[in-house]
């Protein structure tokens, strides 16, 4: 059995559950009968990656699997470590096997999205081999940031942000060792809210006041003592990570689903996580041209105009064109008939030969084109009645019309495809003439 934590370490360390009963959080894999807890009760340590926003628990649940198979922990920093890390690593592991106690190990690598796919590599024999279990804990889809062979040798247990509930459970806990003050309704619902998820930055955010509390001799931490203390620190937020993906994917499906409050929801918590309004505008300019489109051309002005304001007026107040833009995009009529073109061109020239130019659509510079007939038979669209040379072809010779383009009838494209349909009619209507 470990030692009490001592009064003199950081609060979270004293707080670390000892057992896997004290773990907050994470019922879903930790709970009676769930797939974690039955790897700890089955006596088989195996190779997993803990994948979970910060402040949730994979170092805790590492070093608790370690205890459970009284196996050597060795953790490796994938921020600060390299290959000399692994190397020791590996040293270490086979002295503890070929070691009187025959003991077992597991290595625990933090961030393991950050070492690269040869450092990664250099886990996979010694894993292959029993040599030690592996545990990575990352923040980023593993997915996408863990090589495929090792994922396919650890089981992903998937971590979830701790609740409000599990978050008041902490302080309770962190009163209970007269670790900090009593702390008010509002002030507790305010720390709370500020922590996010992260049981490490209440943890730390608890220490804070309780030193400063501590300091100007208050009994109990007010809401407003709480404001003065903790100011406009921002919440968490991953600008490059995966968070940062799925809050921007929720904003532009927002607006595509034409819901102005959870559009201008979603834009400002990216802004109040710190993400770059230059950024956002140009996310803003891509949403009018992909979900927008012909049903609302003023959409995509609107869009350019909001990102030169903010250029102009920076922040705050230049973030006010953003918010005007958003709820514009989210009202306004959706067509992606534009996109969708422009992706069936794309696949259609990307599979076809090389077609030529018909002759009648050459430009004829020079008398030599001229006598090759470049341009022969052209007719311009102007001189001819309505400003439109029915039954002219304009694609290459033999090709059929693709249809790539269907205006939806929503917005303006109501106009568009009954003018389209006039004019196919021109055209169906001369060209039969000329049979």
């Amino acid at each position: 059995m470990k030692p009490a934590a001592s009064p003199h370490q950081p609060l979270a360390e004293r707080l670390r559950p000892r057992t896997l009963g004290e773990v907050i959080g994470q019922q879903h894999v930790l709970g009676p009968g769930m797939p974690l807890r039955l790897a700890f009760e089955s006596g088989r340590p195996h190779s997993c990656i803990l994948w979970g926003p910060p402040g949730v628990g994979k170092t805790t649940i590492a070093r608790l699997m370690a205890d459970a198979f009284d196996a050597q922990f060795i953790s490796i920093s994938a921020v600060l470590g390299g290959v000399k890390d692994i190397r020791d690593a590996v040293e270490q592991a086979q002295a503890a096997r070929d070691g009187l106690m025959q003991q077992r190990t597991i290595v625990f690598v933090d961030e393991v999205h950050r070492f690269n796919k040869s450092q990664q590599d250099a886990f996979l024999p010694h894993v292959e081999s029993g040599l030690f279990t592996f545990i990575g804990a990352t923040t980023e889809n593993p997915s996408f940031e863990v090589n495929s062979a090792l994922l396919s040798r650890a089981a992903v247990y998937v971590l979830q942000a701790l609740s409000e509930t599990d978050l008041k459970q902490l302080v309770e806990r962190a009163q209970a060792l007269q670790a900090v003050p009593p702390i008010d309704g509002e002030a507790l619902d305010r720390l709370v809210a500020y922590a996010d998820g992260d049981a490490r930055r209440l943890l730390n955010t608890l220490e804070t006041l309780a030193m400063a509390a501590e300091q100007e001799k208050l009994g109990a931490v007010s809401d407003a003592w709480l404001l003065k203390v903790l100011g406009e620190r921002m919440r968490r937020y991953d600008k490059g990570g995966e968070q940062f993906y799925d809050t921007i994917s929720a904003l532009h499906k927002s607006v595509r689903g034409s819901d102005p409050d959870a559009a201008l929801y979603w834009l400002v918590r990216m802004l109040d996580g710190g993400a770059d309004p230059r950024y956002m505008a140009r996310r803003l300019v891509r949403m009018a041209s992909e979900d927008i489109g012909l049903a609302d051309p003023r959409a995509l002005r609107l869009a350019l105009d909001a990102a030169e304001v903010y250029e102009r007026l920076g922040s705050p107040e230049g973030e006010l064109a953003l918010a005007e833009c958003v709820v514009y995009l989210a009202v306004a009529p959706k067509s992606n008939a534009v996109y969708k073109a422009y992706n069936a061109a794309r696949a259609f020239v990307k599979q076809d030969s090389t077609r030529p130019v018909p002759m009648h659509l050459r430009n004829a510079p020079t008398k030599l084109m001229k006598e090759l007939d470049y341009g022969k038979g052209y007719r311009y669209a102007h001189d001819e009645a309505g400003g439109f040379a029915a039954g002219e072809r304009y694609l290459p010779d033999g090709m059929e019309e693709p249809g790539f383009y269907q205006p939806v009838e929503r917005g303006l494209e109501i106009k568009i495809a009954q003018k389209l349909s006039e004019l196919r009619a021109r055209n169906a209507a001369a060209r039969d003439g000329e049979g």
